[in-house]
């Protein structure tokens, strides 16, 4: 249908040019006049149908300043050239069509938020820059998490933290090698990522030997935050004012919440440190101490919660199996 109505468009406009021309004399050129704007026509119609409305709003933005542009480049030369000339219309749509191009390419990027931060003079992303930490970069997580869009804004790596990363990717250990390597891979990988910015500042301290005391110092420069999965280091930069985004907080953020009384399955692999106790883990990695589960490792059995301990390095489970927990019940309830 689509096609049918572009080939008419084209008939159209070439017949129209042709009546045209016939009217001066020319009723060939004036076809060829007609036929040339259908297929135009059609080919701006085409493109457009794939542009986004940002990129429409910049490329007739452009497209006007370029405009405006050649009319005020010709002004100093009107006065100077008396016969007609095609000059003022070949400036016109150079310009023009450069503005268009430039336009259509800057309003692919263009913005609510940016536009209302341009006129404010503020950087794009200013108030939402983050400040990678090597611990990050390799632990992988942070890229599983922007994928899904719950992060944005810019990130940034500082060369110091790239320095790291290649000298623990070019270690003799074997294990450092693949971490440095994983790293490199996971910064990579969100580099492509269409919806993130990254980029790599070369702001460095001199003074400061220390890493993650560099981190600090730039993240306080440039006003913003680190995100990380060092204890330590996040630590340190809460006591300057900076504030940090710990992967690790937002993992035992999201776990499912277990509440006592609550039955689970869990597969007990070794002894606790208390006396006969068993351990197990689930399948996110929340530890589960059982009482009197030494017996019982290397069994899943059902257990069930009598208490949780939040930390800051995690969360732990405590339980009972089911059967000692029911005769508990038991002998309360007598």
């Amino acid at each position: 249908m689509f096609i049918f109505l572009r080939f008419v468009i084209v008939i159209v406009l070439s017949a129209a040019g042709f009546l045209v021309g016939q009217k001066y004399g020319a009723p060939m050129p004036g076809a060829a006049l007609g036929f040339a704007t259908g297929v135009v026509a059609v080919a701006l119609e085409l493109v457009i149908g794939r542009m986004s409305i940002s990129a429409m709003v910049g490329g007739v933005a452009g497209l006007a300043l370029g405009i405006i542009a050649a009319s005020l480049l010709w002004t100093p030369f009107r006065g100077l050239v008396t016969e007609p000339t095609i000059l003022p219309f070949l400036l016109a749509g150079l310009l023009g069509y450069g503005g268009l191009l430039i336009g259509i390419k800057k309003g692919e990027d263009l913005s609510i938020d940016k536009m209302v931060r341009a006129i404010k003079g503020q950087e794009s992303g200013e108030a939402n820059k983050k400040l990678l930490d090597t611990s990050v970069i390799i632990d992988g997580r942070i890229a599983d998490v922007c994928e899904t869009g719950f992060i944005e804004g810019t990130f940034i790596a500082p060369q110091f933290i790239l320095q790291e990363l290649q000298h623990i990717a070019d270690s003799p250990d074997s294990l450092k090698r693949a971490r440095g390597r994983r790293g490199l891979d996971v910064l990579h990988r969100m580099q492509k990522m269409s919806t993130l910015t990254v980029k790599v500042v070369e702001h460095d301290f001199p003074k400061i030997k220390e890493v993650d005391s560099k981190l600090v110092a730039l993240a306080k420069t440039m006003n913003a935050k680190i995100i990380t999965n060092d204890f330590n280091l996040n630590k340190v930069a809460e006591l300057q004012g900076v504030t940090v985004l710990n992967v690790n907080e937002l993992a035992n953020a999201i776990k499912p919440v277990v509440l006592p009384g609550e039955t689970l399955k869990a597969f007990i692999i070794k002894e606790g440190k208390e006396h006969n106790q068993g351990v197990a883990y689930l399948d996110d990695g929340t530890m589960v101490v059982v009482d009197n589960g030494r017996k019982l490792i290397g069994k899943t059995v059902g257990v069930t919660v009598t208490s949780v301990l939040q930390t800051t390095a995690g969360r732990m489970i405590f339980a009972k199996t089911k059967e000692e927990y029911e005769k508990e019940d038991v002998k309360v309830g007598k």
